[in-house]
């Protein structure tokens, strides 16, 4: 049995990763692929309790290490409990959002520094990379434009302009530092033009195995 494939979307808040993440696992299965389409801080029922309580808009008082504890306690149980079985199985995990964005969030966002936030997650998730990871690039003033008409705002899509502007700049850093591993999509286009691209990379890597 051929190995599955572990792919992570990352980006912004506002860059589409749901709405691509939905279609592309859509196309997939149509082609035949056994597909999990996943998200964190989520995907599984224990994942999704810590999620509640990160996301929260109530819990203003948790503080930045608190957050990226439960952000990495939550990878962990998800990768255990869904995505190793998946890939052992050689399905497509599909997932919205994996380390990088604790790069971003955490070590940018909050300060906390990307060293500090990848030595937590290194421990939560024994080296385990995505075989590819997509960013959908824009700018955090096109994303926050995005998701200002949502009906539920999360306790992060409630922080500050100067917070989100932090989490792009901590996004330009991941992508230095794991440019071999990142395809980058520029995601201000039309939303079938990011999802072809995103469905190329995809299938060059099945075509791969």
């Amino acid at each position: 049995m051929k190995k599955g494939l572990f792919i992570t979307f990352e980006g912004p808040d506002g860059s589409g990763k749901t709405t691509v993440a939905t279609i592309v696992c859509q196309k997939l299965s149509e082609k035949g692929y056994e597909v999990v389409h996943t998200r964190e801080p989520g995907g599984i029922d224990i994942a999704e309790q810590i999620r509640k309580v990160i996301l929260d808009p109530k819990n203003t008082a948790m503080d930045a290490k608190t957050e990226a504890l439960l952000y990495a306690a939550s990878r962990r149980q998800h990768l255990v409990e869904k995505v190793y079985p998946a890939v052992e199985k050689g399905k497509v995990v599909i997932c919205e959002r994996f380390l990088d964005s604790s790069i971003a969030y955490q070590g940018f966002g909050r300060g906390l520094g990307a060293e500090d936030v990848i030595k937590i997650n290194e421990f939560a998730i024994d080296n385990t990379y995505p075989d590819k990871t997509i960013y959908l690039d824009v700018d955090e003033e096109t994303g926050l434009a995005r998701i200002k008409d949502r009906a539920e705002k999360d306790r992060l899509d409630e922080e500050s302009l100067a917070f989100h502007q932090r989490v792009v700049e901590g996004y330009k850093a991941v992508l230095k530092m794991f440019k071999q591993r990142i395809a980058i999509i520029d995601a201000t286009r039309s939303i079938d033009e990011v999802v072809e691209e995103s469905l190329k990379i995809i299938q060059d890597l099945l075509n791969d195995r």
